[in-house]
Order: structure tokens, then sequence, then C-alpha cells
């Protein structure tokens, strides 16, 4: 009856789950009034259900910073039993107790006596209505637990806020009834009371904290007197549910905010029991959480409060914000890391306000500078602010990342914002200026700027100059207009002055000064075309006023003035040998005179014009197809020179074509002769016989005294010569190799004529006169060509002539007297001087010999003696025997030596002289000789004993010998043979050879014959017998 009583009350007893680590814990529902504890399943789970539906309608709402009192629920109402109980103190309700017990006994005994009408009777009437009292009395003692929970539940939601409980006030309700905090009933409304106001304080999961959570917390769990580990236990029972319901959810917003949820709970739970929490707070064993994820809930949670407490931080902080925000990221557990990285991006956000507000102003319509330059000023005065904190004494106690400010990672930190950036650094360094100078703070400031926007030196100095060069420009021509640059005693003075003020590079104002000059002269020549005196006087007033250097004034006349002459040039090169007549000519002596060019300046703009013509003609002459097309394009550029260059040169200088220059006596060695004979240029001189030797030249007269097409070349009084200019050639745009081609090409288009096809597909070769050589001298001239290189292309051409001519008589390979007249008379008729017809002949005979001697030393038919007797005659063997067959012949020359069977062996001749002469390496050369000795020693003795068996006695001696000669190149220790007896009769065919003695001992040595052996076969050697017999007896 009691249960069911208690069942149809609101009051809800929930404990907790299984995996608490606290089971004793009890937690009320704040719905109900009642705090009769029940520990029934149904129940439990709908208390929690009760809880799961509290927090999700608490995170639809906003938490504020007061904790309402009705976070507690409502007082509850007592019955008229725990009123009773309520009202007794502790002894009345013991003494009540044992009255009750004590009347209940006496009336049971009365009562039964009265009724039964015996003693018996009257002691169990006493037995039952005490029992009675004594359930009364237990009933009475038995809510005091309630009623003291109650009390304590009526107390906290008495109070009007909560920070209002106090601790002596909990420890008063519970000595008022006599029970202890240990209680399990009160111990169970203390938790439920701080998990109530812990799920209250903690915002829901899309706010984030104030950052007073933690010390409210703390300063509640004081006040309520509960435990650390009741307190603890109740933190992780709100993770329960957190956890549960986000499992039970199923929508993806509400399960992130439960997770942050979750994460607040763990980092303010950390931080309410600080290092108690490790082993408190069980987080990883009962949630399943690493860690790692405890460590970023910290580490966010920590960084939105830190954010929270720099949001207060402005452009005007001082040491107590500092040291304050120090103090919150301690307490907030933030690490060092994060705590400079936030701060400096706050301190970056605060200037980058700055910035779009200067931005907005100065791309706004009123442009006023003004309030630009404030918010700069404003960025610039935090800067040092900031600055002058980070070196304060007390440094140590303010935040990281106090420092100088920085755009990096933020808005403007992108080349899309660095053209803004740039327009504001203008606008500082165009104030900083504005007054006519530059002011050493503002310099300083300027430098500040520039780092604090990121910019770099190159980009920072390219702004201020030209910022700075625009005041300069203006400054000057003040003090032009004013006449104070004019009057001034040193011009440098003022100018270097001037420089100093704004803070200006000299080098950059000399830029400025050239370039005024550079406009001033193109404003003159663009008006007239040529400058006047009054022109000139102009510019070197220019020139002294702005200090000028010469060189500089020299290179302007020449870049200015020679574009306008260097156009005159062009249209007189470009209007070809036919169109170049007065008019042209007028314009350009105007040109050449009126621009006040130098003689060197206006030839090298000329030459640069008509070099460019000569490439033209020199590239057509390349792609022609042949070489008779190729000698008419040069044929065109020579003209070109003479009608057009040549007089275009004499109007540069000033001199007339038309007057001939005054004739002059020729002299006797410039006459025109053929050759060293002296005959006419018609008759061919008598052949000359060709010398074995080569004829030293004496005087380059004789060069072109033989060559008969050089000597073509030289002006003659019967052909009528145009001017040609040589000053401007193409000698430094072509290679020696291109240049001697070209006139190679021309030479031979002289020498061999023009081929013409006629009808049929005829050809006919029609010979040119010599009025082509003229043309071919003036075609060197335009080559730059000296008369050296010019003289070695007539000479390559008559050496290829003669050489062609020369290879198909020399055919054989043989110089014969026919031959050698045949080769006279085609030098004579080439007109090749003889040194170098000797050269081609001796060249050819050289090559043939070449082969030949090749051909021998593959075949081994070459001797050391004939080796030698050609080096004699003078003939090149090294190169004309590879290196290799050299050594094959050294090998085989040894080889020949240890088989010629004279036993001599002569280590002069072998190791010095004859590598010498075959130019060998000595010491390759001694080792062949050593490897060839000890080979040919043990094969000598082979073929001795071979002979000997075949009785070829004259045989045997020449191996023995041979043996002889190898042991005296590599001595050898005695040899060992198979039949000893061979040995003997070999050492007995020797004796009879009757050879020196000392061959004999060396022989009798080698062949290891005993002194006694030897002795016996000298006697048998003097024994007087027939050949036939002695054969007999000593072979077998």
């Amino acid at each position: 009856m009691q249960i069911q009583m208690l069942m149809t009350n609101q009051s809800v007893v929930l404990t907790t789950t299984p995996s608490s680590p606290y089971p004793k814990a009890l937690f009320f529902t704040p719905f109900l009034s009642t705090a009769t504890p029940l520990r029934v399943a149904a129940t439990h789970l709908r208390r929690r259900r009760y809880r799961i539906s509290s927090i999700r309608s608490s995170s639809e709402q906003s938490s504020t910073s007061t904790i309402k009192p009705d976070v507690f629920g409502e007082k509850k109402e007592l019955t008229g039993l725990q009123s009773l109980v309520d009202a007794m103190s502790p002894t009345i309700r013991i003494a009540s107790s044992a009255l009750i017990v004590a009347a209940a006994v006496a009336a049971g005994y009365g009562l039964g006596s009265r009724v039964g009408g015996s003693r018996n009777a009257g002691l169990g009437g006493a037995v039952v209505v005490g029992a009675a009292g004594a359930g009364a009395a237990y009933a009475l003692n038995s809510c005091v637990q309630e009623v003291a929970a109650a009390s304590l539940q009526n107390y906290v939601v008495g109070c009007d806020d909560p920070g209002a409980v106090k601790k002596e006030d909990i420890e008063a309700i519970a000595n008022k009834y006599g029970v202890s905090k240990q209680n399990e009933a009160f111990n169970a409304e203390l938790s439920d009371i701080y998990c109530r106001f812990v799920s209250a304080v903690l915002p829901p999961g899309s706010e984030n904290l104030k950052g007073d959570e933690v010390e409210t917390i703390i300063k509640f769990k004081n006040s309520l007197g509960i435990d650390d580990p009741d307190a603890a236990a109740m933190h992780m029972e709100i993770g329960r549910r957190i956890f549960r319901q986000r499992l039970e959810t199923g929508d993806r917003d509400a399960d992130m905010e439960q997770r942050r949820a979750f994460q607040k709970l763990i980092y303010v739970s950390n931080l309410v029991f600080g290092e108690a929490s490790g082993f408190l707070l069980p987080w990883k064993r009962v949630f399943k959480v690493t860690d790692a994820q405890v460590e970023v809930a910290v580490r966010d949670n920590a960084q939105k409060l830190y954010a929270v407490k720099l949001e207060s931080i402005s452009q005007d902080l001082d040491v107590s914000q500092l040291i304050s925000l120090r103090e919150a990221q301690v307490l907030y557990r933030l690490s060092d890391e994060l705590a400079e990285d936030m701060f400096r991006e706050h301190a970056r956000k605060l200037v980058e306000q700055n910035i779009s507000a200067a931005l907005s102003i100065l791309k706004s319509r009123t442009k006023a500078m003004q309030p630009v330059i404030e918010e700069l000023d404003k960025i610039l005065a935090f800067n040092n602010r900031l600055i002058s904190l980070k070196n304060h004494p007390d440094a140590s106690c303010f935040p990281r990342g106090v420092g100088p400010v920085s755009l990096i990672g933020g808005e403007y930190d992108g080349d899309r914002k660095m053209d803004d950036l740039k327009l504001l650094y203008r606008a500082y360094v165009a104030d900083a200026v504005s007054g006519g100078r530059m002011e050493e703070n503002k310099l300083a400031a300027l430098g500040q700027l520039r780092n604090i926007l990121g910019l770099g030196r190159r980009e920072s100095e390219s702004i201020s100059l030209e910022v700075t060069s625009q005041v300069y420009r203006r400054r000057l021509q003040q003090a032009v207009s004013s006449g104070d640059l004019i009057n001034a005693d040193s011009k440098a003075a003022y100018l270097q002055n001037l420089c100093e003020e704004l803070q200006f590079d000299p080098e950059k104002a000399t830029e400025i000064h050239e370039e005024i000059y550079q406009r001033k002269l193109k404003q003159l020549v663009a008006d007239k075309g040529e400058l006047s005196d009054e022109d000139v006087k102009t510019l070197e007033q220019i020139q002294i006023m702005f200090c000028i250097p010469k060189q500089t004034v020299e290179a302007a006349h020449k870049d200015i003035c020679g574009s306008v002459f260097e156009k005159a040039i062009k249209e007189a090169v470009g209007s070809g040998p036919d169109g170049y007549d007065e008019l042209i000519k007028k314009s350009v002596r105007k040109a050449a005179f009126g621009l006040r060019l130098t003689r060197e300046v206006a030839m090298s703009i000329t030459s640069k014009a008509v070099r460019k013509i000569f490439m033209t003609y020199i590239q057509r002459a390349r792609a022609a197809g042949s070489r008779t097309n190729s000698a008419k394009e040069l044929q065109k550029m020579v003209a070109f020179n003479s009608s057009v260059v040549t007089e275009l040169i004499a109007d540069i200088k000033g001199e007339r074509l038309d007057i001939p220059p005054p004739e002059e006596p020729i002299k006797k060695e410039e006459q025109p002769i053929a050759d060293i004979k002296g005959e006419s240029v018609d008759i061919p001189p008598p052949e000359e016989p060709i010398k074995t030797e080569e004829q030293p030249i004496d005087d380059k007269e004789e060069e072109w005294k033989s060559l008969k097409s050089l000597l073509k070349t030289r002006p003659r009084k019967d052909i009528t010569e145009k001017p040609s200019q040589k000053e401007i050639n193409l000698r430094d745009d072509l290679s020696d190799r291109e240049r001697a081609d070209l006139y190679k090409t021309y030479l031979l288009y002289c020498l061999t004529g023009e081929v013409r096809t006629l009808a049929l597909n005829v050809q006919v070769t029609v010979k040119k006169d010599d009025s082509q050589y003229i043309l071919l001298n003036q075609l060197g001239g335009i080559l730059g060509m000296t008369d050296s290189e010019i003289v070695q292309v007539h000479r390559d051409v008559a050496e290829q002539a003669f050489r062609k001519e020369a290879e198909v008589i020399l055919a054989d390979g043989k110089l014969t007297k026919t031959k050698i007249e045949q080769l006279n008379g085609l030098q004579n008729d080439i007109g090749l001087p003889p040194q170098y017809a000797q050269k081609v002949i001796t060249s050819i005979t050289s090559s043939k010999l070449s082969a030949a001697l090749q051909s021998a030393a593959g075949q081994g038919k070459l001797s050391i003696a004939e080796i030698r007797e050609l080096k004699q005659n003078g003939i090149n063997v090294d190169n004309m025997i590879s290196v290799s067959l050299r050594e094959n012949l050294f090998k085989k020359f040894v080889d020949e030596m240890f088989s010629s069977g004279t036993g001599e062996f002569n280590e002069d001749e072998v190791y010095q002289k004859m590598p010498k002469d075959l130019n060998i390496d000595a010491e390759k050369a001694k080792r062949v000789v050593h490897e060839l000795a000890r080979t040919r020693l043990s094969n000598s003795l082979v073929q001795a004993v071979a002979l000997l068996r075949q009785r070829n006695y004259s045989g045997v001696v020449k191996s023995l010998n041979d043996m002889l000669a190898c042991d005296k190149a590599v001595p050898s220790n005695p040899l060992s043979w198979e039949v000893p007896d061979e040995l003997e009769d070999l050492f007995l065919a020797y004796l009879r050879s009757d050879s020196a003695a000392e061959k004999v001992a060396r022989v009798q040595y080698l062949l290891n014959i005993s002194d006694s052996t030897a002795e016996t076969l000298r006697d048998m050697k003097d024994k007087k017998s027939s050949h036939g017999a002695n054969e007999e007896e000593f072979v077998f």
C-alpha cells in the first residue's frame, strides 16, 4: 500500500547506471516535488527521458550568465507526517517516538486486560498495540531523510540567486534533521542540485562559452560542500545524457550541436577539477574517446574563450589589459603557440580595418587625402605601441605575439590586393614630400609602413622614386623659373642640396637632367630638322645649368640627331642606283651638316644602313641556284657601292667626285708584269723546271707578279674604273671563311665565264673580259679583305686547278722527266708560283708513297734499313705508317734477329736505335723483346731436338745459336729435357760446328751438361772417323 502511494506520487528517484563509478549517487528529476527514493527500472527510464527533453529544450533557449532559481524546480510540499517531522527537533522526535511506543504498550495492555479479562490477554494486547506504536515511531523517523532532502531542495529554490547558497546553511539543514552529508538521500539531493546547476550553466551546443562558467561552477560546488568524486560523477552523468542524445538524434545539425556541447562539457570539467580530472573524469574509458579528441575539445573551446577575450583589445591597449589577457590564456589552458597566432591575427584585423577605411576614402569621389593619412598614422601608432610593449620590462607577463604587425595570412595578403596597398603607400609618400622636403621622422615611418604592408624593397623604392621624381621636377622648374639655379655660384652644390632635402638619389636626378636635355633636343630637331646657332647655345646653357657631362651630350645627339640622319640615309640607300638624284643628295648634305653630327657618328650611322643593304645582296647571292647567278648578285652589290654608297660618303664628307685626282707617274715596280722574266701580260712566260725544294719568297710583289688572275685585279689604263669606297665593308659582319667563299665565287666566275644555253639545249661558255677583275677588286674592298687574304684566295684557286691536273699526270706516283716538263707547262699556264706547285707535287707523291708504305708494312715487306733510307731522304714515315704497324714491324725485326741463326743480339740496336727510328715507346719495345725471347728460347730447344732427329746438323747449330740470342736478351736458367742423351747429342753437334768458346760454354750451361760429360764429348769430336759413322754413333 505504501509502495503504491509512493508511485502515485510524482516523486521519481533515479540511480546512476551500472557504468558509473559511483553507484550510490542518486539523481532527482527537476519536474517532481517529492523526494522519495525509488529504484524501479521503469521509473529510471522515464526519468532519463525527462532529462533528455530538458536538455533539448534548454538548447533551444539562449543561456544567460545569471542562473534562474527555477532551474532547481519548485518547492516540495510536505505531507502531514513530514510536516510533523519538520516541526520537531531531533530531541523531541526521539522523545516522541519513545512516548508513542510506551503509550502504545500501555494502551495495548489495558485493552487486552479489559477485553480478555486476564493478564495474558493484557500482555498480548500490549505486544500488539506496542508493535503498532513502534511502527508509527519508525515511520516518523524514517521520513527524516526525505524531509531533510526536501528542506534542502526548498532552501535552494528559495534563494533568489544560486550564488547566495552558503555552505553553512546547508550544514545547518543537515544538523537540524540530524543527518550527515554522506546520507544517501541527502547526498543524492546535493548531487541532483549540482547536476541541475551545471546543466544550466553550460550553454547549448550552438552557443559559445562566456568564460565565467568554470568560476561559477567551482563557487557553487564549494557552496554546496559536495565532494569532488560526487561532483565528477554528475559531470560524467551529463556526458552520458549528451552522448545518448547524440546517438538518438538523426539530424546532422543536431548531431554537430550535441558534439559541441560534449566538447564544452569536457573542457569545463577539466578546468573545474584541474589536475585531478585525469582520474576523476574517465572520458576515455566511459565514452571511448582518445586523448587527442580531449585535447581538441580543450583547444577549440580555449580558442573560442580567448577570442572573446581578445575582442576587448583595441589599438589603445595598455599593460593591464595585456596582463589580464595573459592570465586568461593560462586559465583557459591555451598553448603559447596558439595564443601567439590568435593575438597576431587580432592585431592584423585591427590594422585591416584601418586599411579598408583608408581605401574606401581613397577610392571615393572626394579623394580627400587627410583622412587617409590619419588612418595610416593610426596603423603606425599601433605598430609602435606593440613594438614598445614587446620591449617592456614586464614583457614576460604579456601574452605571446606582442610585436610588429604583419598582413601575412590576412585579407590583404595576395597579389590581388597588392595594388591597393601600393596606392596607400604612394599616398603616404606623397604626403611626406608635400612640403617640398622629406623629414627624418617621415622617412622612418615609411620604412615601418613598407614592412607592415608587406611591400618589397624594390617595389617601395620604385613608388618613392616615382613620387619624389615628380616633386624634384617641380622644384627644378621653380628653381629655373625664379633664376635661383642660374644665379647659383655652384650649380652642382645647389642640385646636391635639393637631392638631400628630398632624400633623392643623385643618380636618378642625373637621369632626370639628361631626360630634360634630350626632350629639349628632340623638340628643336622636330621643329626645324636641323640645329641653328641659337639652338646650340640654348642646349649648352641647359648642359651647364644641369651639370650634364660631355659624353652624355654626345650620346644624346648621336641618339636623337642620329635617328633623323639615319632616316635620310635609309631614304638615300633605299632609292637604288638610279634614284640617288640631286634632291636626295641635298637632303643628305643638310642632315649631315645641319644636325651638327661628328664625322665619326655620321659614318657609323651610314655604315649600319649600308651594311644592311650589302647583307641583303649577300643573302640573295647565297640563295641563288648557281655560281653564275650568285656572281651576278655580287656584281649588283659592287655597282650599288660605286653608284650610291661612294657618292653618299662623299656628300657626307663634303667631297666632290667629279674632279679627278692629279695623275701620278706610274712607278716602275707598279707596271703590270706577268712573271719574274718581265714579259708582258699577253706573252706567256717560258717554262721553268720544277725544283725539288721550295723556293722562299723574298717580297710580296713576287706573289702578284706570278698569279695572273691576281695581277688582272690591279688598276689599268686601258680599263675605265669607277671610284669605289672601302670604308664601309662587311669585315665584322661575315666570318673569314664566308668572305673568302664569296670572293672565290666571283673569281671563278671571272676565270670560267658564263655558261649560256642556246637552242636545242646547246651550252656555250662566254668568257669575260678583264674588266670583271676590276669589279673583283672592288668586291674585295666591300668584303673588307686584306691583300694577304686576297692573295690566299687566288693562290688556293690556282693550287686547286693545278692539283686537279697534276693528280692525273702523277696517277702512278712516279715523277719522270717527261712528267716534270708537263707539270712545268701546267704551272705556267695556271700562274701558280713554283714553290706552291712544288708543294702540290710533293703532297701528291707523298700520298702515293704513303699508300705504298702502308701496304708494304702490312705485308711485312719493309725492312729497317729501308725505313732509315726513307727518313734520310726527308720522308716522314711516322705520318705514313700507323703506330700499330710500326710496332708490328719492330716485333717482326726482333723475331728475325732471334731466328737468324747467328747467335748475336745487339742491345743498342734493339733497345735504342730501332725504337727511335720507328718512333715507338722504348719501354714497350723492351717488354716485347723480353716476351719474344722467353717464348723463342724454349721453342729453339724443341726445334733443335727435332732437327737432330732429322740429322740436320746445320739446322741444329742455327737453332742453338737462336737459343743463345734469346738468352742474351733474357738470361735463362739451365733447360731440362725428357731424354738427357739428346741434350748430349745437341752439344756434340754444336762442338763440331767450331763455334766460339764463349758460345760453347753458354750452350753447355743452357743444356745442363756437366764438365765431365763435356770433356768426354770433346774427345769423341776429336776422333777421326767418317761422317756417316759418326752420325750413326752419336745419334743412335
